[in-house]
């Protein structure tokens, strides 16, 4: 190891692990190098996924709004979409974060790399770079590569199947999408694609959107889905995928039999794998497990004593702000604090319209742990800001320990979802019960009242709606 004073970080990936790992080491005093395939920091995240994509959501909820507010009384017209002027905007949104990342890493005089790491041994690592290779001993370092979209095997080459990296660049608006996986990622973009005007149809191989969600949560989104798409088609599968001239023939089957569809472009979004390979790590003796994600402990450290791993590369949820989480909690056991993760609830968003966000316990992990719960439920059909927006499907619910009324887990389906979580994730983490929210004054009117409402209804009563059980 090296015998200078401050610790020596390499931090593998600048992504939403590795750039947080990097300027949070840098303020502690380390000294940092920070290492990207890419010529910019971000990772996938801000360039390639989460950025771009509620950059469009945006634009798609604006448009689906002109129609949607005919009825009561204001007629936009048909919005015109000049999609090259589109995605000159939403690469100006990414332009403008990568720039002020730069500023802050140039800023706390860290040395930012562009290259491929691979560890040539337990204490060194070569870098490849666009002018050279060199190599860097390995005095303490963190790996936060990320994840990539996964493939199907054996399916075809061609420009119009397309994943979430290339959907995002909005090559055209395609007559007809088909969207194979019912996930976070597909519904968010076939939503994009279905108000920029597309045909989108939806096949998952289960039983139901989103699968893992709680059904109380899923069942608006359905709905609203359901005529907002041309199809969903559940328990089904791409059987045959042809790619044609300006075109590409499908075979699905499910459960009305086989169906043989044409559409413009088909969009595989059937989750993601770490991107652990071509690192070196059994030369370094950093294990992974069966899935390709590296192994780690409560501190984020691997099986090689002084390497940690951070973000989607280091296991499930692959979520950003569950990435930085980590970094923060592994450059903090760096530096010889004590920590641990150790994460009551880690929020979760889906940002399609409407929004589907949730932290801590779900109802289905309870009933999968056959762990009793108390769950209240308020609909939004009994919020006045609900009323005035239109958007009266929501709901907000809390899963309560039965005896205690202690906030286990929070789940809200509606627009703004994951603007009103964070409330309910900090009442988790902080042991609160029903009574704590409750009691709290909330605003009004506003949607974080439902929180309130549905908190109230732990007592049995909620000022404006009265449950079956009573009415």
């Amino acid at each position: 190891m090296s015998t200078q004073t401050s610790p020596r970080l390499l931090v593998i990936g600048a992504g939403p692990a590795g750039y947080p790992a990097a300027f949070h080491a840098a303020d502690l005093g380390m000294s940092v190098t920070l290492l990207d395939l890419d010529p910019h920091m971000g990772g996938v995240c801000l360039q390639r996924g989460c950025i771009p994509s509620k950059a469009l959501l945006h634009i798609a909820r604006f448009l689906e709004e002109c129609r949607e507010i005919e009825p009561i009384g204001v007629r936009v017209g048909t919005p015109t979409i000049e999609l090259d002027r589109l995605r000159d905007w939403k690469q100006s949104v990414i332009r403008r974060l990568t720039g002020g990342l730069a500023s802050l890493c140039a800023a706390r005089r860290i040395e930012f790399i562009q290259g491929r790491a691979q560890f040539v041994s337990p204490d060194e690592v070569e870098i490849q770079t666009p002018h050279g290779t060199r190599r860097m001993p390995v005095d303490y370092a963190l790996i936060a590569t990320g994840s990539r979209p996964a493939s199907l095997p054996g399916w075809p080459t061609s420009p119009r199947i397309m994943d979430s990296t290339a959907a995002l660049d909005l090559p055209d608006i395609p007559k007809r999408l088909l969207v194979v996986g019912g996930g976070y990622i597909g519904l968010e973009l076939g939503s994009i694609y279905t108000a920029l005007g597309s045909r989108v149809s939806v096949v998952e191989l289960t039983d139901g959107l989103l699968p893992g969600v709680d059904r109380s949560l899923v069942a608006p989104l359905q709905r609203r889905l359901g005529r907002r798409f041309e199809h969903i088609r559940l328990r089904t599968r791409v059987a045959a995928v042809m790619p044609e001239a300006d075109s590409i023939r499908v075979t699905l089957e499910g459960p009305d039999g086989t169906q043989e569809e044409t559409y413009d472009r088909v969009l595989v979004s059937v989750g993601r794998r770490p991107n652990s390979e071509q690192l070196g790590l059994d030369r370094a003796g950093i294990e992974v497990d069966e899935r390709g994600f590296i192994r780690v402990d409560e501190r984020r450290r691997t099986s090689h004593p002084r390497v940690w791993a951070a973000g989607d590369v280091a296991g499930e949820p692959m979520l950003a702000h569950k990435a930085t989480y980590e970094a923060k909690i592994a450059v903090e056991a760096i530096a010889g604090r004590k920590v641990a993760y150790e994460p009551r609830a880690i929020p979760a968003v889906v940002f399609t319209d409407p929004e589907i966000a949730w932290a801590g316990l779900t109802q289905s992990e309870a009933e999968r742990a056959s762990r009793p719960v108390r769950i209240v439920r308020f609909p939004w059909s009994a919020s006045g800001r609900a009323l005035t927006l239109e958007r009266t499907e929501g709901l907000t619910q809390w899963i309560l320990e039965p005896e205690s009324n202690r906030i286990l887990g929070v789940g809200i389906v509606g627009v703004n979802a994951g603007d009103l979580l964070a409330e309910g994730a900090l009442a988790i983490e902080l042991g609160a019960v029903a009574d704590d929210v409750a009691w709290t004054i909330h605003a009004h009117p506003t949607l974080s009242e439902t929180l309130m409402e549905a908190a109230e209804l732990a007592s049995g009563h909620a000022t404006h709606y009265l449950p079956s059980s009573r009415s």
